[in-house]
C-alpha cells in the first residue's frame, strides 16, 4: 500500500508572492449552513481542500445537490432534506461534519448524528453543542454511538457556555436562528470564522446581535433567504505563510493579510522584533531571520494566540538565537510535531504543556511525519530550509487545510514534489 508524502530538496533561495485562500474554517460550517433552507446558494472564494470534498459528500447523502461550478466556487441546492442522520463512515473523518445537527434540528427539528473523528490532537467533547441544544428545548439521547436530537419546537433560552468552544458556538447560532424568541449565548467564541457564519446568516435574514463579541442576542425568525456569499481568507495558511516569509529573510509577501484576524499573532512576532508592511491585504517583511530574538508565546482562545499557530511558531522559534517558550493550553496533544523537528536538529523540551524551544543554526534533513495538519505544514517549512533531502510523510493532513501547498512553493523557487511511499 502506498500513500503521499513531501520530498524536499531544501536550502534553496526562494522568493515570490503567496497567496492566501479562503478559509477552511469558514467554509465548513458556512457549507453546513445551507441545510437551514431551502433554496439555491452561491459560494465563492471556497477553498480546494479535501474537508471540502469530505463535506460535500456528507451534504449529498442529506439531499444536497452541489456542483463546482469554478475553481472556488460552488452551487448549493437545498430542495428539502432527504435523510436526517448523518452516518459514522461519513462523520467519522471530519470533526465539523457534527455541524449538520443544529441546521437539521432548525429544518426539520430532528436529527441523528454520529459522533465525530478528525485530528489526534485531543479529545474535544461534544457535550457544551449538547448543553446548548437542550437548553432550546431538544431531547437528547445518545445511542450506540450517535446522538439523536428530536423538538417539537425550538424555542429561545439563555445558553452559557463552560468555554468558548468554536463549534458549539457555531451549531447553537445555527439552531437559534429559527428558534421561536430569543436565544443569548454567553461566553460565545469570538473567532473570525464565527463572525463569518453569522455575515452568512445576516445575509440570508438572520437577526445576530453582538457579532464579533463573547455575547451573542439572536432573534429566531420564521424564513431564512438563501443568498450569494464569498469565504473570508485563511488567517491560519496566512499565520503560516508569514512564517515563511520570516524564514526565507522577507523575500516572501504573502497575499490575502487582515490582520485584525491574527493581531495577537502579528503582534508577538512584533514583540521578537519583526517589521511588516500591510499594503492592503498583502504582507512584506522588513526584518532578517537573524534579527529576531526569543519569546514566550500561550495559545487562548480567540483574540490570543491561536492554537493553530503554534506548531509554525515553534518552527521559527527553534531558528531564533536564544530560548524560546510555547504554554499550550486549547489541546492537550498538540506537541506531537516536537519529536519530529527534533529528528530534524531542533532542540526543544516539553513538560506536561509547555514546550522549550533553543534556537539551532538551521535544521538538518530527515524523514519526518505529520501527525496533525499544522503540524505537517510546520515540517515543510522546516524542510525547505533544511539542507539536502527532507522526507514529509502522512501529508493527507496537510491536504486537509492548505491547498495546492507544493505547488505554490514550486512557483517560488522550491525544490518539493509530490511522490509516493510504500508502508
Amino acid at each position: 500500500m502506498s500513500i503521499e508524502a513531501f520530498k524536499i530538496i531544501g536550502g534553496k533561495k526562494i522568493n515570490g508572492e503567496l497567496s492566501v485562500e479562503g478559509a477552511k474554517n469558514a467554509a465548513l460550517p458556512i457549507f453546513v449552513a445551507t441545510l437551514i433552507e431551502k433554496g439555491t446558494y452561491i459560494l465563492k472564494n471556497v477553498p480546494n481542500l479535501r474537508d471540502i470534498v469530505t463535506l460535500t459528500k456528507l451534504l449529498e447523502s442529506l439531499g444536497l445537490e452541489i456542483e463546482k461550478l469554478s475553481n472556488h466556487s460552488y452551487k448549493i441546492v437545498n430542495t428539502g432534506l432527504k435523510s436526517l442522520e448523518a452516518s459514522y463512515d461519513l462523520v467519522k473523518k471530519m470533526r465539523a461534519s457534527f455541524l449538520v445537527m443544529g441546521p437539521m434540528l432548525a429544518h426539520e427539528k430532528k436529527a441523528r448524528v454520529s459522533l465525530p473523528g478528525g485530528c489526534a490532537i485531543g479529545s474535544r467533547p461534544v457535550d457544551l453543542h449538547l448543553k446548548g441544544f437542550e437548553a432550546l428545548g431538544v431531547k437528547i439521547n445518545i445511542d450506540h454511538g450517535y446522538v439523536e436530537g428530536e423538538t417539537a419546537e425550538l424555542i429561545g433560552n439563555k445558553v452559557v457556555f463552560d468555554f468558548p468552544s468554536v463549534g458549539a458556538t457555531e451549531n447553537v447560532i445555527m439552531a437559534a436562528v429559527k428558534a421561536t424568541g430569543i436565544t443569548i449565548i454567553e461566553n460565545a467564541a469570538r473567532e473570525p470564522e464565527i463572525d463569518d457564519l453569522c455575515n452568512f446568516l445576516v445575509k440570508m435574514g438572520a437577526k445576530i446581535k453582538g457579532i464579533g463579541s463573547g455575547r451573542l442576542e439572536i432573534e429566531g425568525v420564521k424564513k431564512l433567504y438563501p443568498c450569494e456569499y464569498s469565504i473570508m481568507p485563511d488567517r491560519i495558511v496566512a499565520g503560516t505563510f508569514i512564517v515563511a516569509s520570516l524564514m526565507f529573510d522577507g523575500e516572501i509577501s504573502v497575499k490575502g493579510v487582515v490582520r485584525d484576524h491574527i493581531e495577537s499573532f502579528i503582534s508577538k512576532l512584533e514583540e521578537m522584533g519583526a517589521e511588516f508592511e500591510i499594503e492592503g491585504d498583502v504582507l512584506r517583511t522588513k526584518t532578517k531571520l537573524s534579527q529576531l530574538k526569543p519569546a514566550k508565546a500561550t495559545t487562548m482562545p480567540h483574540p490570543g494566540f491561536p492554537t493553530d499557530l503554534q506548531s509554525p511558531m515553534m518552527t521559527l522559534m527553534c531558528l531564533v538565537d536564544g530560548t524560546s517558550e510555547i504554554k499550550e493550553t486549547i489541546f492537550e496533544n498538540r506537541f506531537m510535531h516536537v519529536p519530529e523537528l527534533n529528528r530534524m536538529g531542533a532542540n526543544i523540551s516539553t513538560d506536561a504543556n509547555m514546550a522549550r524551544v533553543t534556537g539551532i543554526k538551521n535544521f538538518s534533513s530527515a524523514e519526518v511525519m505529520a501527525s496533525d495538519l499544522r503540524a505537517g505544514a510546520s515540517l515543510v517549512l522546516a524542510g525547505l530550509l533544511a539542507e539536502g533531502e527532507t522526507i514529509v510523510n502522512r501529508i493527507y493532513h496537510v491536504d486537509r487545510g492548505y491547498e495546492n501547498l507544493e505547488i505554490k512553493l514550486q512557483a517560488l523557487g522550491a525544490n518539493i514534489e509530490r511522490i509516493k511511499v510504500e508502508i
